[in-house]
């Protein structure tokens, strides 16, 4: 908890207590099904809370909004971000089954009543979102063409609806492919742990 109190604040009790009840949850479950990697469990809220939220950085969800990951894995970005806008309501989906038992459990543990998991590909989700989330699951036009229609055109942010990306690394080659707008932020801006000075953050809407 120390990374989340040390850039974040504002948390009431029961935010703070699902933080804090993160790690055992996914301590426990990771020595049944691996979903993330024992040396990434060290560093749990670095690498993997702080990160989520660092798209908080950006944008302060609405109360209704609806915010779609694709790709979630072991529910990140989608798990801290649900807890974070308690009133946002996340859809998470992953291909993986034993990936979406895991975060399955786990929001059902953390009492997230605005997340619904499913066992799925992205294009296979029939809804349209004011945003959508990812944690670098594919090469980004890849993931453009996979989700681009599913932006919901009718914006109720103080940042115009699209995708937010987390990626690291240059990737402007892969921006230049794209037919969105983009606005990419260092994540070494607002965190200072070495872990960040190559991760950025990709909004991508379209004009």
């Amino acid at each position: 908890m120390e990374e989340i109190n040390r850039y974040f604040f504002g948390f009431n009790t029961r935010q703070t207590e699902q933080f804090s009840a993160m790690w055992p949850l996914y301590k426990e479950w990771n020595q049944r099904i691996n979903v993330i990697s024992r040396k990434d469990m060290e560093n749990f809220y670095l690498h993997h809370v702080l990160h989520s939220l660092s798209i908080a950085k950006v944008v302060q969800f609405s109360r209704t909004s609806t915010i779609l990951d694709v790709g979630t894995g072991g529910g990140f970005p989608g798990i801290p971000l649900a807890i974070a806008f308690p009133q946002s309501w996340f859809m998470l989906v992953d291909s993986i089954g034993k990936k979406i038992k895991v975060v399955q459990e786990v929001a059902k543990a953390l009492e997230l009543h605005n997340v619904e998991v499913r066992q799925c590909r992205a294009e296979d989700v029939p809804d349209r979102f004011d945003f959508i989330v990812s944690r670098a699951v594919t090469h980004l036009p890849d993931f453009v063409h996979w989700v681009g229609g599913k932006i919901n055109p009718l914006h109720k942010n103080l940042i115009p609806n699209g995708i937010l990306y987390l990626k690291g690394g240059n990737f402007q080659q892969e921006l230049n492919q794209i037919p969105m707008k983009a606005q990419v932020y260092d994540l070494s801006e607002w965190f200072s742990e070495p872990f960040f000075e190559t991760k950025k953050l990709a909004h991508l809407y379209y004009q």
